[in-house]
């Protein structure tokens, strides 16, 4: 088990889903969470959950592709529990369901600019802190098993989480003197409000399940212990690593 007692951790879309599954790992593990989202209300309860929980949560809101409210946004997270200790940078949005030869420059880029820009930013930010400290921490970034099944139909999301991975690669070398490690975790199909489109539509489902060896959609909740496995600060050796957790979708 974990032990995260005295960490602190931001989570950008973690007022729900896999966002919150982490979270409560975390939390469950002995840590602190600062949770960023854009729903002032949503936020809030996840902080009640997370705190009913018995543990120390705080929550800002914020847009991870506004250059400017990431920035202070990480400056005042730091601040709430003394010190941070890694990112988990989960925040993102769907495709826009247009099809190929219909998307736009403007479509393509409003999934680029949260899903890969949003994410360059908050690692940046959290990545400066953190060297700053100079006392290490973990860095993670949530891509998608889009990143290695053909997304046909969802290009822009496919190709902003495969590119997540190129930048965890890199940021493991280039920030590996500091004791910063940087992975990124793969989700399978899970139930939440991102894909409750997909979920919903039962010849879909059914079409996923069917390709997934447990036969069912994850629950967000299953994402806890991979949550504080990624924070653990005990995992020295840990980095550069593609971490899928998708009852088997991408193997069989």
């Amino acid at each position: 088990m974990s032990d995260l007692a005295g960490k602190t951790f931001i989570i950008t879309g973690g007022n729900g889903g896999i966002g919150l599954g982490m979270a409560e790992g975390i939390i469950g593990a002995g840590g602190s969470v600062v949770i960023w989202g854009r729903n002032e209300e949503k936020n809030a309860a996840a902080v009640a959950a997370l705190e009913a929980m018995g543990g120390m949560a705080a929550a800002f809101v914020c847009d991870v592709a506004d250059e400017e409210q990431v920035v202070e946004t990480t400056r005042r997270s730091a601040e709430v529990f003394g010190g941070l200790d890694g990112l988990f940078a989960n925040a993102g949005r769907g495709g826009t369901g247009v099809p190929f030869l219909e998307l736009s420059l403007d479509d393509w880029r409003a999934v680029m600019e949260t899903n890969l820009d949003g994410v360059f930013l908050t690692m940046r930010e959290a990545a400066r802190i953190l060297v700053e400290q100079g006392e290490g921490g973990s860095l993670v970034a949530v891509s998608s098993t889009s990143a290695i099944h053909g997304a046909a139909g969802n290009e822009a999301y496919g190709t902003a989480k495969t590119a997540l991975n190129g930048l965890v690669r890199a940021l493991a070398v280039g920030l590996a003197r500091y004791e910063i490690r940087v992975n990124s975790l793969l989700p399978g199909w899970t139930i939440t409000d991102l894909a409750s489109g997909g979920y919903e539509n039962e010849v879909f489902r059914s079409a996923t399940v069917k390709r997934t060896p447990v036969r069912r959609w994850a629950e967000p909740s299953e994402f806890r212990e991979v949550g504080a496995f990624l924070a653990d600060p005990s995992l020295t050796y840990h980095t550069g690593q593609e971490v899928c957790v998708d009852g088997g979708y991408t193997v069989f």
